[in-house]
């Protein structure tokens, strides 16, 4: 990994010449590249990730210049926002807190990969990211920065204003005539990318309020899905899907694809008070129609064809995956190490699965594996040639030998 070869004296205010802010034409980063040049009188870079935000992009890199960016990056990062980042956790079926997909939490660390590198390229003394003190995405980029860029000067500036709410915000936007994709009346936070949408803050930080239907984009509500069930049948190779019905896609055009199949069935909605890293409960309610289809697909061909021990112990291993990407850690040696098991978990798990999506279910309909474990012969109640059930009776004396002992020596005492 190389590192940012800068002073690793701290950098103060004054001396800041140069800023990367991590840009995305939200409330937060519109408003932050005028607050940086008012405040730290310095040049300022803006870098958009592209890893799937749609049309969110449109229009960025003309809007950023025309609020205080001197320039402008955006970098096309989708394919390897799935190869490297939503693939392996498929494979090793990370879901935090039972079930959030991750959808920020795996982007985070990419965006923050891709900004290192226009810092290096742009020579600059400082990165800015526009996380808020109470939320998780200010570790994830600070972390991740500590990683690559370990000298840089970060910069959170709401840790720094005077601006106290999303309505100040909006406030600060206005005077000074900077577009911004939210108001008063709709304050509540959307994060967008290939693998979801996410929903926070607003009305529905109070738990009595349901979420409105107006809200979603990627998904219908089950009652406006399809009567009748849609089939499609997925195949994986060493735990990577690469084809939907027989047609192989590109990793951005299946997960593409997969979001509109699944989203045009109900599939993937969440709406979950989650332990934030920082110490309170928030609610989140989450879009991720592919992540759902995905994940149940890989679990259904894991059970033919991962032997017991091995799948077992994986899914001890699958939430603390799912919390080392929660917490910002992904680059970390632990989740390097986590990888390289999962991996060689997935040498057999090559074939397909055949689901059933209706209002909002996912149902599996069939199930075949190249390399199975299964054997119809041996698992069958009618008669075979294989299993000899007097073998039974031995193998529970001795698997139940440990309890009848305790038994009969505290009975006799």
């Amino acid at each position: 990994m190389e590192v940012n070869k800068v002073s690793s004296k701290p950098i103060g205010k004054d001396t800041v010449k140069k800023v990367v802010v991590a840009y995305s034409g939200g409330l937060d980063t519109s408003i932050i590249l005028s607050w940086i040049k008012e405040n730290y009188g310095c040049e300022v870079v803006a870098c958009c990730v592209d890893v799937g935000q749609g049309k969110e992009l449109e229009g960025l890199d003309e809007k950023a210049k025309k609020t205080g960016a001197s320039k402008s990056y955006i970098i096309d990062a989708k394919e390897e926002f799935v190869t490297d980042y939503i693939y392996p956790a498929i494979k090793a079926n990370a879901l935090y807190e039972d079930r959030y997909y991750l959808g920020t939490a795996l982007a985070r660390p990419i965006i923050a990969d891709k900004i290192a590198g226009i810092v290096k390229k742009e020579k600059a003394d400082a990165v800015c990211h526009g996380a808020t003190g109470k939320g998780n995405d200010q570790v994830r980029f600070e972390l991740a920065f500590k990683s690559l860029i370990p000298n840089i000067k970060i910069i959170a500036p709401w840790r720094e204003w005077d601006i106290k709410s999303r309505e100040d915000a909006i406030d600060y936007a206005k005077k000074r005539n900077i577009p911004i994709p939210v108001t008063k009346a709709k304050p509540y936070s959307s994060d967008a990318n290939l693998w979801h949408i996410s929903y926070e803050g607003g009305v529905l930080e109070d738990l009595d309020n349901e979420y409105d239907e107006s809200m979603f984009k990627m998904t219908v509500s089950p009652e406006k899905a399809p009567n009748k069930p849609t089939y499609l049948t997925i195949v994986f190779e060493q735990g990577i899907p690469v084809s939907i019905d027989g047609n192989k896609f590109s990793p951005v055009e299946l997960i593409t694809k997969l979001n509109k199949i699944a989203g045009a069935n109900s599939i993937g909605r969440t709406d979950i008070v989650e332990n934030r890293l920082v110490g309170m409960k928030s609610r989140g309610v989450y879009e991720s129609p592919a992540a759902a289809v995905l994940y149940a697909a890989h679990k259904e061909l894991e059970s033919i064809s991962v032997d017991r021990d091995t799948l077992h112990f994986k899914q001890l291993l699958g939430p603390k995956y799912a919390e080392i990407a929660y917490y910002g850690l992904w680059f970390s040696p632990l989740r390097e190490a986590l990888d390289a098991f999962v991996d060689k978990t997935q040498k057999y798990v090559t074939g397909s699965v055949k689901l059933k999506l209706y209002k909002g279910n996912i149902i599996t309909a069939a199930r075949e594996a190249k390399h199975s474990l299964y054997s119809e012969k041996l698992a069958t109640f009618e008669k075979d040639e294989i299993y000899n059930h007097k073998d039974a009776e031995g193998f529970i004396n001795l698997w139940g030998l440990p309890t009848k002992v305790q038994a009969m020596l505290r009975k006799s005492k």
